[in-house]
C-alpha cells in the first residue's frame, strides 16, 4: 500500500476522533482500511512463507503446510 494512502487513512482516523466525518469520507475511510488488512495479510504471509525455523540439531525447515 502506498504511504499516501496510510497517510490518507490516518487523516481520516484522527478526523474521526476530533468530530464527524461525512458520509464519502467514511466511504473512503473504509475502502482504504479494507485495503490496508489486505496488503498487511499479503505481507504477512510472505514473511511467514519465507521463514525457516532451526531446530537444537541443526535441521532447517520452513513454517510452510505440507499437503
Amino acid at each position: 500500500m502506498e504511504k499516501n494512502r496510510i497517510e490518507r487513512l490516518n487523516e481520516l482516523a484522527r478526523k474521526a476522533k476530533s468530530g464527524s466525518l461525512t458520509s464519502s469520507e467514511l466511504a473512503e475511510r473504509d475502502k482504504l482500511r479494507k485495503e490496508y488488512i489486505e496488503a498487511f495479510r499479503a505481507n504477512l504471509k510472505a514473511t511467514l512463507d519465507n521463514t525457516v525455523i532451526v531446530d537444537a540439531d541443526g535441521n532447517r525447515r520452513s513454517l510452510r503446510k505440507d499437503n
